[in-house]
């Protein structure tokens, strides 16, 4: 049976057992299944890793000539694998020649030089190996050097508005965005419902977990104190261009003194555990780059309006900003802030193939103002790639001004690709 239509059909049955599939992940998992890659799934926890493993391990169980070799490293059972050489004696009295073996680990960086591990059974005819990791780190240094080029990163995301719709088993409608723009899209908020106290105090326990784990025990951080404002820092003020000097001279303010150096270093780990995500400027004429002045989204914002307090007055279109910025990192995406010698383009969308985009993100245009702000900027752009605006202002369709496609949140969210 060809593996994509077992695949789907497989993915059917599970359906039926109401278990939520996110789909994409798989797809891309799939395609690279039988290649000699190593499949290495990233991001920060919790935003469903372990759960696309365990829908990896439940379709290929439902093949007869699989084995599943399975490491959860979150799990105390596993706590005794703390070294390659305790997980390659682990491996080997499971592994069965003859048939396919699935070699499926989370959380690997949590066992001292896996990589040696990985790397000797990623060239075994019969083997696949999938891993999950909380933090970049696991694919620098050692890994890298050891597997050269034969390991492919997926990068899992906390939940899109359409699988967020999926997830909760509500419809698409205005009430429905405004929960997502307030609760954002960890999983795990299925189970807790979404009730303002105990979606806050799940994300805050989250966040307490990955800054713990993934940033300080894992970088040695000793100036715990600052490394929190720091986040706090980065939660007010997303989407606002910020450099190193800047902070040091606000939290000088506040009465701590902190080189650049360091801020710069901290602003790396929290990237590292995919807490934020940098995005650097590109200077639309120079065609270039620049080293200094970026910006930073959260991974999930639902995290950051926990962190700040919830959506305040003035921070909607900061999230909505963060939400459009995480929607083109799925539709595929290299994004970065657009640069011109009289305002800004908030991002510079493009693909491997050469495709591109300019996309401006606005919360409600409702006056001239507004709108010469954010259609002025693109139209000031000469080329022809196309152009858009993407806003909560209501539309009965997708609209077109100068060249320039007005779309509507919701209408965008819901598409696969622009």
């Amino acid at each position: 049976m060809d593996k994509i239509v077992a695949l789907q059909q497989i993915t059917i049955i599970i359906n039926d057992m109401h278990i939520h599939v996110r789909q994409q992940y798989l797809d891309k998992i799939e395609r690279y299944l039988g290649k000699d890659f190593i499949i290495v799934l990233v991001g920060q926890r919790r935003v469903g890793k372990s759960y696309t493993l365990k829908m990896v391990r439940q379709l290929k169980e439902q093949e007869t000539n699989n084995n599943i070799i399975y490491v959860d490293k979150e799990k105390q059972e596993f706590d005794h694998i703390k070294t390659y050489q305790d997980l390659n004696e682990y491996i080997n009295s499971r592994y069965i020649k003859g048939k396919k073996n699935y070699i499926l680990i989370d959380e690997i960086q949590d066992i001292d030089q896996f990589e040696r591990t990985v790397r000797s059974y990623c060239t075994e005819p019969d083997a696949e190996v999938i891993i999950t990791g909380s933090n970049a780190k696991m694919l620098s240094g050692d890994l890298s050097t050891l597997i050269g080029g034969r390991y492919k990163e997926i990068h899992i995301q906390a939940l899109s508005y359409k699988e967020f719709l999926q997830f909760h088993a509500i419809p698409d409608s205005g009430d429905s965005l405004a929960k997502y723009i307030q609760y954002g899209g960890l999983p795990g908020l299925v189970k807790m419902g979404l009730d303002e106290d105990d979606a806050r105090e799940y994300q805050k326990d989250i966040y307490n977990t990955v800054l713990l784990k993934d940033v300080i025990m894992r970088n040695k951080i000793r100036n715990v104190v600052f490394l929190e404002n720091l986040v706090h820092f980065l939660a007010d003020n997303i989407g606002k261009i910020i450099s190193a000097n800047s902070i040091a001279k606000y939290m000088k303010s506040q009465g701590q003194q902190v080189t650049a150096t360091t801020i710069v270093e901290y602003a790396k780990n929290l990237s590292e555990a995919y807490i934020i995500r940098k995005v650097n400027r590109y200077d639309i004429h120079g065609k270039k780059i620049f080293e200094s002045n970026d910006k930073f989204y959260f991974e999930d914002h639902g995290i950051r309006n926990a962190l700040s307090g919830g959506t305040r007055d003035g921070d909607i279109e900061k999230i909505i900003e963060n939400i459009v910025y995480q929607q083109l990192i799925r539709m595929g995406y290299e994004v970065t802030i657009g640069q011109l010698q009289a305002g800004e383009i908030d991002f510079v969308c493009t693909k491997k193939n050469g495709g591109r985009v300019y996309i401006q993100a606005s919360y409600i245009i409702m006056d001239d103002d507004t709108r010469k702000r954010e259609f002025g900027n693109l139209e000031s752009i000469k080329d022809n790639y196309p152009k858009y605006v993407i806003s909560m202002t209501p539309l009965v369709t997708r609209n077109d001004y100068n060249g320039i496609t007005h779309l509507g949140l919701r209408t965008f969210l819901m598409s696969e690709e622009l």
